[in-house]
């Protein structure tokens, strides 16, 4: 006997929840119950104060993995709600997984993956999804499973987002983690003036038309995929290398010289 699907939050709720300032949690995996969360304190990335380590910067250069958007964007919150080591259980529950699902679908929920390609083929090593509206950009979750993978995809999701003129991304909660890569504290009330702000300035485009827009006409449409089918990344490969092998430059070239240069 097949598990009852999962009772949807309306994609519609979502996003008004978003534009409000709050988002839902889990308390576990199996939770079938959401509860809805308003930080006191809240966890920003100034787009133009993005720290990037040498290390990171290395990574990055080097297109150590492959970065897509949109490619499979199931694989990647069903990675960020895998048990980790000290946090055994998840708040992303079967609920808030398929919810994230159907918002991806309706064009407001994206993902940034990185690919290994080795011998067996393409391999997810990281990742992170959010969502976005207006100028604003929500993170939600990230993953690694390779040294860097997660850094890798937050600074081309920070590249993509300065591209598309964002004027906020939202972290939720302060780690140390994230304050090694610039993220600052600020209060609820500020917040919601930034994020009031960010809404107020109107349609911004998509991470995928900002991915598509950044890499240049060549590698338009390249390595971003839509819906969530297995392997669509790997579908992305050949196109990728082979759009920027006549190039002058490459992915995270382009990715780096983003971040670098000023406003």
């Amino acid at each position: 006997m097949h598990a009852p699907a999962p009772k949807l939050i309306p994609a519609e709720l979502l996003l008004m929840a978003y534009r409000s300032g709050i988002f839902p949690m889990a308390d576990s995996r199996d939770d079938e119950e959401i509860y809805w969360v308003e930080p006191r304190e809240r966890a920003v990335i100034p787009l133009g104060r993005f720290h990037v380590s040498h290390s990171l910067a290395k990574a990055i250069r080097q297109d150590r993995f492959r970065v897509t958007c949109n490619a499979d964007f199931g694989a990647v919150i069903a990675a960020c709600a895998e048990p980790r080591p000290g946090h055994p259980e998840s708040w992303i529950s079967e609920r808030i997984a398929a919810s994230y699902r159907a918002l991806h679908l309706a064009g407001h929920a994206h993902s940034l993956e990185c690919w290994h390609d080795g011998e067996l083929g393409a391999e997810l090593v990281g990742g992170l999804y959010g969502v976005g509206f207006e100028h604003a950009f929500c993170g939600e979750s990230m993953f690694s499973r390779r040294t860097d993978a997660s850094k890798v995809a937050l600074s081309w999701l920070v590249a993509l987002l300065r591209h598309a003129d964002y004027r906020l991304l939202d972290c939720q909660f302060m780690t140390e983690h994230l304050a090694s890569l610039g993220a600052v504290p600020i209060s609820r009330d500020r917040y919601l003036e930034r994020l009031a702000e960010a809404v107020a300035a109107g349609p911004a485009p998509g991470l995928p038309e900002a991915y598509a827009s950044l890499l240049g006409s060549a590698a338009s449409g390249v390595g971003v995929g839509s819906g969530i089918a297995a392997g669509a990344g790997a579908g992305a490969s050949s196109s990728s290398s082979s759009s920027f092998a006549a190039g002058a430059s490459s992915p995270g070239k382009l990715i780096l010289q983003s971040l670098t240069q000023t406003s």
